[in-house]
């Protein structure tokens, strides 16, 4: 599989693995609590290499031009993304340091609750795989700026259009998704 091509064709290609591998119908329970007809296992993408590659490559397009110095998110959602895009970004010469949030601080070793490479005054991106409310998004934003970072840009590979675009927009966060609900045709 040729590991370039343009920014078109690379969305093109991971709408089709999200469409073929994390598409899964039928009654599920959500992260937000809610329940839907349809799930979007995010998972089979960033633990999948090309579905990984895919999104780290696109994600880093997103941030290339915002200056940000660190890219991070909840566990687990965001951590396989996080690596991804940290690689790329060295690959394409321009390193962006990786972070992820625990959802609890440990209670051992250095209990911590943020894991990586953070510190005051850089800017930020915060990613997910999957967004219905933002909730994962809005705990690794608060982990992130109690750490004295400013948040540039919240990313999602999908937005599920219930609430999340709402949200950020509300407290003033800039909130880009390379696919929505909508693109899977759902």
């Amino acid at each position: 599989m040729n590991k370039n091509g343009t920014a078109g064709e690379l969305r093109e290609r991971l709408l089709r693995l999200i469409r073929e591998k994390a598409l899964v119908f039928g009654e599920r329970k959500l992260a937000s609590g809610r329940t839907s007809s349809y799930y979007i296992d995010g998972k089979m993408i960033t633990f999948d290499p090309e579905g990984l590659y895919l999104a780290g490559r696109i994600i880093c397009g997103m941030i290339r031009d915002q200056g940000v110095d660190a890219v991070g998110g909840l566990a687990m959602g965001a951590v396989p993304i996080v690596a991804a895009v940290a690689v790329v970004s060295y690959s394409e010469g321009r390193p962006v340091k990786a972070f992820a949030v625990r959802s609890e601080k440990k209670d051992h070793g250095t209990e911590k609750r943020l894991e990586g490479h953070l510190e005051k005054g850089w800017r930020v991106a915060i990613v997910d795989d999957v967004i219905t409310t933002g909730g994962s998004s809005f705990r690794a934003i608060e982990a992130a700026e109690e750490k004295g970072a400013r948040v540039e840009k919240v990313i999602a590979i999908v937005d599920r259009l219930e609430g999340a675009r709402e949200a950020f927009s509300r407290r003033n966060y800039q909130f880009e998704s390379i696919f929505t609900r909508k693109d899977l045709g759902l």
